[in-house]
């Protein structure tokens, strides 16, 4: 098969099933980013409006953003893995063409790979003692917090993984597109 002409590489039944699980992964975070954002939002609001109102506010309202701005940033690291968009320095990128291109994006999804998994394996003492920490206000434990962790490196180590696979079949995972690069 050659590739088609967007440079996404030739089109097969894995290709598609590996495109398709990293958009159920990229609309998993938007989901959670979007429910995370207005729950923060509807706490912080009514809790200011209680304040002013009956000069007391929701004792839980400054807990609450214990555990959902963990699962917010998370769920911002999976959208920008999904597309591509972690931060990076593309000088090399830049230069390169055709095969050696996708060297350099293989080398880097092994390396995103590789981080994820380290994080996900070192991470696993934090979520034990955070099994035993509590919100005091709300009473709800600390893990549910740090369980974002594993959301987020789990993702993005199977979006790298997918990655390689769509790199070894031949398609530029990377979108080198100015009009589709700039998030302004």
């Amino acid at each position: 098969m050659s590739p088609d002409s967007n440079g996404r590489g030739p089109d097969g039944p894995f290709l598609s099933l590996s495109r398709g699980m990293t958009n159920v992964l990229d609309w998993s975070g938007r989901i959670i980013v979007a429910a995370c954002l207005a729950s923060m939002f509807v706490a912080l609001l009514v809790n200011v409006i209680l304040r002013y109102a009956f000069g007391s506010g929701i004792p839980w309202a400054s807990e609450i953003h214990a555990i959902l701005l963990p699962w917010l940033v998370a769920g911002g690291l999976v959208i920008a893995s999904a597309r591509g968009r972690n931060i990076a320095i593309t000088l090399l990128s830049d230069l390169l063409k055709s095969r050696g291109l996708l060297a350099l994006n293989l080398i880097i999804q092994t390396v995103i790979l590789i981080i994820a998994i380290s994080v996900l394996w070192s991470s696993q003492p934090i979520l034990k003692a955070s099994q035993f920490q509590t919100l005091s206000t709300l009473g709800i434990k600390q893990v549910w917090g740090y369980s974002s962790l594993v959301y987020a490196f789990a993702a993005m180590a199977i979006i790298a993984a997918l990655n390689i696979f769509r790199t070894l079949s031949g398609e530029d995972v990377a979108d080198h597109d100015p009009e589709h690069a700039s998030l302004s």
